[in-house]
């Protein structure tokens, strides 16, 4: 298996609701570095997985909307919580899209799967990966 990573970040404020997440039901902060892989069994005519610059704007693309806000107040996030495990399903759903409309230099249909890796600190991530 071949992949292609590409890494951002934000800095994002939100809340939580439910005993289970004590303090952080609390508004707070965090930083997230985030890592998108993407897979293929084969590299294409180009000897590539996918074109790198291009994933890296459809990252950041899908980055600019949450970074400095409060994921409280945006609209499609109302009700939810926000967590580290739902941030990286969101990611990887707009990635996806973004694949089955060729946008990554390559066809989507060619590709295996996508991982998307939320980093909170040193200590701590989670991932969403799937097929496209």
């Amino acid at each position: 298996m071949h992949a292609v990573e590409v890494r951002d970040h934000i800095m994002i404020a939100h809340s939580f609701k439910g005993d289970v997440f004590g303090p952080a039901q609390q508004l707070h902060g965090a930083t997230f570095v985030i890592d998108a892989a993407f897979f293929s069994q084969e590299l294409d005519e180009n000897g590539i997985v996918i074109d790198i610059g291009r994933a890296h704007e459809v990252l950041k693309e899908t980055l600019t909307p949450l970074n400095y806000r409060n994921l409280d107040d945006v609209p499609e996030f109302k009700g939810k919580n926000t967590t580290t495990e739902f941030l990286s399903r969101h990611i990887f759903d707009a990635l996806a899209k973004a694949a089955r409309e060729n946008r990554l230099g390559r066809p989507g249909n060619e590709l295996a799967s996508i991982r998307v890796t939320l980093h909170e600190s040193h200590a701590a991530r989670a991932w969403y990966e799937g097929k496209i």
